[in-house]
């Protein structure tokens, strides 16, 4: 094997060296396209692997090639061969999809291969498609982490191969299901298109009879340009049936010449058909044919040899009159030509979720699955914005603080992967992709730890995080909250004010702000179901609690006091206020639990939420708890499909838990806590903090019984009294929401045979419903899944643990477990109640980013109080109130990259100067891109195509440009060249490039 891959290297450096490697004349784009021919069917191959980062095997597994019991995969050859064969042949054409390999691949290569590749992407031959780091999932994944990871992906393609390393196609084939903020993010990146393979097969099959496989896109509601042409694939990604010549296939080659065997004038007659069979269920005379598959092409020879005959021979049959023309081509030489015909497209404008692959599959049981790995998914998200905005506050520029914060990048970059933050991989790789994070992140504490000394006049601080504090643990407070300083950082653009809580003993604790002032805090007992979890240390068996107001960067000193003080003594402890509700012998009593903005009704004889009182509205309101047990099928048949890591798939109805509650009542003066035991391994605790305008809900759940050898999937369910007719509403990847209507969709007939899942959507920040009158809105911490099943009704799914696997590849069930039993999860829910709304309102957005992003806390030691060196934190007092910052970052050594967002639903638009956050970054020059940060708004020129309902048929072709006016200034402009006006829900993305 050495000696093959050696010997292949020196025919790669052979062909290298007898081409002309000059590539200073790039001829990518549209003009290195293939020529097709009018009258005729043109037929556009593309060849293509995909190549999941993560999946069966981890992600070095798959690019190393090792572990080939599981799966025969390594992406390493894949590239080896393809480069080779794309040389041979200037014909030929390849499309490379994850960032992530190619980059692990590029970086091993010698010169003269870089120097081959470089001269492959400026001629078009191998083109980029989606561009990201991973194939992101479109239902679990948040819109700031998309926009992330291909900001990482499209600069690396940037630098490596110029503007011809960007592309200009989605090509999201793989996800289970597609968002409408997806295609959003593609039409703000100046994307001309985008194509995937999954639909419901409902609707697909709709589409293939009426001629709309090929659509525009509305994909936002306030967005100026939204529509983006999308395009669903004819036969998955995979090659026409009997085409595929990959080595991993057992289709027959073409054999030609005097063999017996010759199959020519078969296999010709054979693709001809079916490519007439495809032609019609599309409009125009172009079809797009993918050539490639899972990890195909790792011997590129066998599959380019096979697709070389496969045009010769269909083409030479134009001399018998036939009307086809095969070609290598590209997607987005696919889309140029379709964009030349000047005609007309089917609209769309929701998204397309839930995704049934047949009548008893619902993909909808990934929202939820691994809820542990998709809170520290987010937990990843949060230390990254965080990491990125102190390095550079505190100009962090040193190529060891860039690497460190390119490491955690990259590992959010990979958790966005389709099989990674959705929970559908096996379980040794979910425990690979928790490595990788945890390591990145530790890895970049270096960077804030470093950055925080510098903001700090603490210039020795130890500055830690801790990672554990879902189960009140910080191995920091363990032993002492004795002279630790909390260095609260707040990754938000405005100041907040929120609730701290720190991992304590019972003591009697002073805390201080900066100045010296005494903040209020009080003591309150971590649940027992918490510290009875196997192996957690049960040092800190309470939580310090108090209220933090902090602008960017703020710094609290506590310290134990040997006595209490009793004229404080509610500051420091509410233990003494305690009462228990084990049994009730009035049905009729309640317990009541307010504060100066909520007021909640408990029923004491059944332990549950009875009513709640908020914003001037009062709704009953009870929360349950439930449990849907999956179907225990074999799978050999669709109607005998399992539930398991892709589809949700309940056996029977639920059973909603009953039992008598046991209540414990904790009265504190700034939070009011009421905890919940509902069984054995179902626990809540219910919070209200003073001054805080929501409930919140902390789920306790697990280990899930499997006693009984059925899996189980856990839900929360709240019921009013709402009338909301059918429709609820759930957000997109965090952004925009979109209006559900129960058993129905936008614009074909389901199969509602599974109407519960079939109802089940994605669920990543938040899920409301409303009448007339009122509105009830749930907001959760990480990806769920999310139904109303009866009118007045929200539910959440919060766990799930199934003893069968669903059939659908990953080859084992979602039986997670920790210390020997099943896995134990915690997370949170939060609900607010209100008037109805016209449009979702901008405070739920602006909370939504809160909740997300809340204050990330470092802990030290000192004897003495700290202070934040000020006159290094830019002022961000000029953000109108509904606009946030999105991304404070350094783009390069010498740049840095600004992104703000308008939170605003309700029409309003507003404008604010960014000239003093400019100076203050000491920046030469700014201008304006793309949403991801690599190309200057000023050059978009995207695919415009026209709708069915226009009305119109364009007489020339049409494009989009920037949606405004970009900005660019330098530090010579006037400051009016400063202004930034943002409409409702608009982003602006901006570079600074530094004074040198």
């Amino acid at each position: 094997m050495e000696y093959f891959f050696s010997r292949r290297r020196l025919t790669v450096f052979i062909i290298c060296v007898l081409l002309n490697l000059d590539v200073n004349k790039a001829t990518c784009g549209f003009e290195s396209c293939p020529a097709t021919k009018p009258n005729m069917i043109n037929v556009h191959l593309v060849p293509h692997s995909h190549d999941d980062v993560g999946w069966l095997k981890t992600v070095e597994q798959y690019y190393y090639g090792s572990h080939n019991n599981i799966q025969h995969a390594g992406v390493q050859y894949i590239l080896d061969t393809v480069i080779e064969e794309l040389l041979k042949d200037s014909s030929r054409r390849f499309i490379q999809v994850e960032t992530f390999f190619f980059a692990k691949w590029y970086s091993e290569q010698t010169e003269i291969v870089q120097r081959c590749v470089k001269k492959l992407v400026a001629e078009g031959r191998l083109e980029f498609a989606g561009g990201a780091w991973s194939m992101n999932d479109e239902a679990a994944v948040h819109y700031q982490s998309v926009i992330d990871q291909f900001n990482l992906g499209l600069k690396y393609l940037k630098d490596i191969f110029g503007d011809c390393g960007r592309p200009t196609i989605g090509w999201q084939i793989d996800p289970f299901g597609h968002s409408r903020e997806m295609a959003s993010i593609f039409a703000q990146m100046g994307y001309n298109g985008e194509f995937f393979a999954r639909m419901d097969f409902m609707d697909k099959k709709k589409r293939l009879s009426d001629l709309e496989m090929e659509m525009i896109w509305k994909s936002s509601e306030y967005s100026k340009n939204p529509n983006i042409f999308t395009g669903l694939l004819y036969n998955h990604y995979s090659a026409p049936p009997g085409f595929c010549f990959d080595i991993n296939c057992g289709d027959d080659p073409i054999i030609d010449g005097e063999s017996f065997d010759n199959n020519v004038n078969k296999r010709v007659n054979d693709f001809i058909d079916y490519i007439k069979t495809m032609a019609k269920s599309f409009r125009a005379n172009h079809i797009m044919v993918p050539m490639g598959d899972d990890f195909q092409f790792s011997q590129a020879a066998v599959n380019f040899k096979n697709m070389d005959k496969l045009i010769k021979y269909v083409n030479a049959r134009q001399l018998e009159g036939s009307q086809m023309n095969v070609f290598y081509s590209t997607p987005s030489c696919y889309l140029y030509e379709l964009h030349q015909l000047q005609q007309t497209w089917p609209n769309k404008t929701q998204d397309f979720f839930p995704y049934s692959s047949d009548a008893h599959s619902y993909w909808t049981g990934y929202f939820t699955s691994r809820p542990t790995q998709k809170g520290f998914h987010r937990i990843g998200n949060h230390f990254l914005q965080v990491v990125k905005q102190l390095g550079v506050l505190a100009n962090l520029t040193s190529e060891q603080h860039l690497a460190d914060l390119e490491t955690l990048n990259k590992a959010m970059g990979i958790m966005q992967h389709h099989d990674a933050v959705t929970g559908t991989e096996k379980q040794a790789v979910a425990s690979d992709y928790d490595r990788v994070l945890y390591d990145a992140i530790i890895g970049a504490e270096n960077n804030t730890r470093d950055a925080l000394r510098s903001l700090t006049n603490l210039t020795s601080g130890e500055f830690v995080s801790c990672l554990k504090l879902n189960i009140s643990v910080c191995e920091f407070t363990q032993k002492t909250l004795n002279n630790v300083i909390v260095t609260l950082v707040n990754p938000l653009g405005h100041t907040t004010t929120q609730y701290v809580r720190i991992p304590a003993k019972n003591e009697n604790y002073l805390v201080t702000d900066e100045k010296g002032h005494e903040i209020p805090s009080e003591v309150v007992p971590v649940p027992w179901q918490v510290l009875a979890l196997q192996h957690r240390p049960n040092d800190t068996r309470y939580e310090l609690v108090f209220k933090a107001n902090v602008e960017k960067l703020a710094n609290f000193y506590i310290r134990v006091l040997p006595y209490p003080r009793t004229e404080y003594h509610d500051y420091f402890s509410i233990t003494k206020d305690v009462y228990n509700y084990p049994e009730a012998e009035d049905e009729n009593t309640e317990l009541i639990v307010q504060n100066s903005l909520i007021k909640l009704v408990f029923d004491t004889a059944k332990g549950g939420l009875k009513a709640i009182e908020m914003n001037g509205v009062t709704e009953n309101i009870q929360q349950h708890f439930g449990i849907y047990k999956g179907f225990q099928g074999t799978n050999k048949k669709a109607f005998d499909r399992s539930s398991g890591a892709y589809i949700f798939r309940p056996d029977g109805d639920i059973e909603i838990l009953n039992n008598k509650v046991q209540l414990t009542f904790y009265n504190g003066s700034r939070v009011k806590e009421v905890h919940q035991q509902w069984s054995d391994w179902i626990s809540q605790v219910i919070r209200i903090y003073e001054d805080i305008n929501r409930v919140e809900f902390e789920w306790l759940v697990g280990p899930i019984p499997a006693d009984d050898e059925v899996g189980k999937e856990i839900i929360t369910r709240f019921t009013s009294e709402i009338s909301s007719k059918g429709k609820f509403y759930t957000d997109s990847n965090g952004r925009e929401m979109l209006e559900r209507e129960r058993n129905q969709r936008e614009a074909f007939d389901p199969d509602m045979s599974e109407a519960i899942s079939g109802n089940y959507y994605p669920v990543t920040a938040q899920i409301s419903l409303q009448d007339d009158k009122k509105r009830i809105t749930l907001l959760n911490d990480r990806s769920q899944g999310g139904a109303s099943l009866a009118d007045g009704e929200l539910e959440l799914m919060l766990h799930r643990r199934l003893l069968t696997d669903d059939g659908f590849g990953v080859g084992e069930a979602l039986n997670e477990k920790q210390y020997g039993t099943g896995l134990i999860a915690r997370g949170k829910v939060y609900l607010v109640l209100d008037s109805a709304a016209a449009n979702p309102k901008t405070a739920e957005r602006l909370l939504q980013h809160e909740l997300s992003l809340p204050l990330w806390k470092f802990f030290s030691k000192s004897n003495k109080g700290v202070s934040v060196n000020r006159h290094m934190i830019p002022d961000f007092t000029d953000f109108p109130r509904s606009v946030d910052l999105l991304s404070l970052e350094q783009q390069s050594k010498d740049e840095i990259l600004l992104r703000v967002e308008n939170f605003n639903t309700e029409g309003n638009v507003v404008s604010f100067n960014i000239l003093a956050l400019f100076e203050s970054l000491s920046g030469d020059k700014i201008w304006e891109t793309t949403l991801d940060g690599n190309m200057n708004l000023s050059e978009v020129k995207r695919f415009k195509f026209t709708q069915d309902s226009s009305g119109n048929i364009p007489t020339s072709v049409e494009y989009y440009n920037a949606p405004h006016k970009p900005l660019e200034a330098d530090s010579t402009s006037d400051a009016s060249e400063f202004v930034v006006t943002l409409e409702s829900m608009q982003i602006r993305t901006f570079i600074i490039q530094k004074k040198v």
